[in-house]
């Protein structure tokens, strides 16, 4: 899952904010699903590096042009896509407004596939 914010802000979560999300990812832990998880930094400290027409350019963030920034994310082993939105319908509910957009991943990693394909 990759957590989207239509607001970006340059504060770290309040110790309530971090209680809140501490317990959730306890309590997804314990049942066994959450796999990784992380928050990211506001834009401000990232960069876009964009290949176009052959040329590569590099924006230093923050990225004003976005409506949406990504914040986090969180990757589960669950059974199936349902349960992987119940799963995001619980953090939102913690966080607060936003979106979650829900993504399966491949069986084998990029590296196997690559791996497998230089034979």
């Amino acid at each position: 899952m990759t957590i989207y914010s239509h607001i970006e802000t340059e504060r770290p979560p309040t110790g309530a904010e971090m209680e809140r999300m501490g317990a959730f990812i306890d309590e997804v832990a314990a049942c066994g699903k959450l796999v990784l998880t992380d928050g990211l930094l506001p834009s401000a400290t990232g960069a876009r590096v964009r290949l176009a027409a052959g040329k590569i350019t590099v924006v230093d963030g923050p990225f004003s042009e976005a409506k949406e920034a990504v914040g986090g994310f969180a990757i589960f082993g669950v059974a199936s896509k349902i349960e992987a939105i119940e799963i995001s319908k619980r953090f939102l509910t913690v966080v607060g407004d936003g979106v979650v957009e829900v993504r399966e991943m491949y069986a084998e990693s990029a590296y196997e596939r690559s791996a497998q394909a230089r034979g």
